[in-house]
């Protein structure tokens, strides 16, 4: 098995260096980063598998870093922040992270957040509610239709109106979540659980930033808002 390549950003020394061999211990191989400039010029150079970045860090901040890597690949991100209440774990997320660690962090907690990522991001998998995946009108398999909205759960591609919507694995994640119960109202518990591989609960800021995203590339009015239980794809 190919060994996991991890970008990690932090400008502190210490921090830097600890996380470092306590990744490097579990298998992975660590380019460590001290700014967001070098990040982002080992991030074009080396094309990581997985990156992890500080929010304050000089030269380029951890966010305006993701939004560079987000304009350019897909690569799973996850944000760290001194601070769980912080608005830069919103700006995070809303930037094209996948998820965010508070500091200071266990480093097996660490690991298993960037092995969750890794997981649904190797397999974003078709609906899980055991359909063939021929339920749309248009008799094409794998396709589901929802209005002018296309969601081909086999070649993993969205169009809408006949084009083609660019998503993120854990933004088309979602959608085929939202795809597999249409017209059902999906808890936020139940997404982190599904799309996020939390089985232990989560911060749903995480789903919230991510259903606003969606929305963005697919329609807003297409997902509703069930205020108190979560959300639903309009049939």
């Amino acid at each position: 098995m190919a060994e996991t390549h991890v970008l990690f950003v932090e400008d502190d020394d210490v921090i830097r260096e600890a996380t470092t061999l306590a990744l490097e211990r579990d298998g992975f191989v660590v380019t460590a980063m001290p700014d967001g400039l070098s990040g982002l010029e080992s991030f074009r150079a080396d094309r990581p598998d997985i990156a992890l970045l500080d929010v304050m860090v000089p030269g380029m901040d951890g966010v305006s870093l993701c939004r560079r890597i987000r304009d350019e690949s897909t690569v799973p991100v996850i944000m760290l922040s001194a601070r769980a209440d912080s608005i830069d774990v919103v700006l995070g997320l809303e930037a094209g992270a996948d998820d965010y660690v508070t500091k200071p962090f266990d480093g097996s907690v660490l690991v298993a957040r960037i092995r969750a990522v890794l997981r649904r991001f190797g397999h974003a998998g078709g609906p899980r509610n055991g359909g063939s995946g021929d339920e749309d009108d248009s008799g094409e398999r794998g396709v589901l239709a929802f209005g002018d909205l296309e969601v081909d759960t086999e070649g993993m591609e969205v169009r809408k109106a006949g084009a083609a919507v660019a998503l993120t694995p854990t933004e088309m994640r979602l959608l085929l979540e939202f795809s597999s119960a249409p017209g059902t109202v999906l808890s936020r518990d139940r997404l982190l659980e599904r799309v996020w591989d939390y089985d232990w609960g989560g911060d749903t800021r995480v789903v919230d930033v991510h259903v606003q995203r969606l929305r963005t590339k697919i329609g807003q009015d297409r997902i509703e808002t069930v205020r108190g239980f979560g959300y639903k794809l309009k049939a």
